[in-house]
């Protein structure tokens, strides 16, 4: 990428980590301790009674993927991939702020939705042409660690259609409808998508991400270790509940959708981990650059 191109897509991603640590600071200003918070996003259900944030388990790991977005801008030659990244998967969650009822939601989901429009077109157009001369190109994941990857978030996009196949049956269908929409049936941190909107986002992460491992592509990493961190996250808080409340270690005992539910919980927290370790290797070896010409001599025609 070309040096404004990458200046200009860590000044937005400065912009979008300055954004959401507002909010998280005010919902720690609001609950009283990072812990309070922390179970909040969790789905505690002490928490949740307890009054609601503003924020959700999307707004930090969104921070995380854009701070790390604004180094890789500046330093990574993965730079265009993770600002498209980063920036698709904020427009796809921000969406829903749209239509969702308060002014600081709209004012929000506006702002960061221009934001990650911004870092979209500064990974389309701020490439240098693929031709120049002396240009590293991104490199590819290692056939093993990217195919083993590729399997564990297809097993976690099937998953997680799997759950929203669930609920679909079993709740009526104005609630079905409310799980994508945010309509009055769902209760929900303000700046949370709706659950079913957030779950066809996740699905649509880990699928596009499953794909582009298997074949190895150089967009690989990005969309795949921002799929894991994702899909880490969601584990890390069904795990942190289920011990808490027991759950976990009375697994025996729990029906059938609850043991299904920790044990996804577990798996996911598991398969999450591991795609961030493999992916975040080292890549396959890249081609030796061409030599530079002798001093003086033209260049090709």
């Amino acid at each position: 990428m070309t040096r404004p191109a990458r200046l200009t897509g860590a000044a937005l991603c400065g912009a979008l980590v300055l954004v959401a640590a507002v909010w998280i600071l005010k919902d720690l200003a609001a609950l009283g301790a990072p812990a309070d918070l922390a179970w909040y996003w969790a789905g505690d259900r002490f928490f949740l009674a307890r009054g609601r944030a503003a924020t959700s388990l999307a707004d930090p790991v969104l921070l995380v993927a854009s701070a790390a977005t604004a180094v890789a801008a500046l330093r990574s030659r993965h730079a265009a991939s993770a600002l498209a990244a980063t920036g698709t998967a904020t427009l796809a969650l921000r969406l829903p702020g749209l239509w969702a009822p308060g002014s600081g939601a709209l004012v929000t989901a506006l702002l960061e939705l221009a934001l990650a429009t911004g870092l979209v077109l500064v990974a389309a157009v701020g490439r240098r042409p693929a031709d120049t001369p002396y240009e590293p190109l991104p490199g590819r994941p290692r056939t093993g660690p990217a195919v083993t990857a590729g399997v564990l978030l297809a097993a976690a996009a099937v998953t997680v259609t799997g759950w929203e196949l669930y609920w679909g049956v079993r709740l009526p269908a104005e609630i079905t409808v409310d799980r994508f929409t945010g309509g009055r049936s769902v209760v929900k941190a303000t700046l949370a998508p709706p659950p079913g909107w957030l779950s066809a986002v996740l699905v649509a992460l880990y699928a596009t991400a499953a794909v582009s491992a298997v074949a190895r592509a150089r967009h690989a990493r990005a969309f795949g270790l921002l799929a894991g961190a994702f899909l880490a996250a969601g584990g890390l808080a069904g795990t942190a509940g289920a011990l808490r409340y027991g759950t976990l270690v009375q697994l025996a005992d729990l029906p059938g959708p609850h043991r299904a539910d920790v044990l996804t919980s577990v798996l996911g927290l598991l398969a999450g981990i591991v795609v961030l370790v493999l992916l975040a290797g080292r890549g396959a070896p890249a081609a030796a650059p061409a030599p530079y010409p002798p001093a003086g001599a033209l260049p090709p025609p």
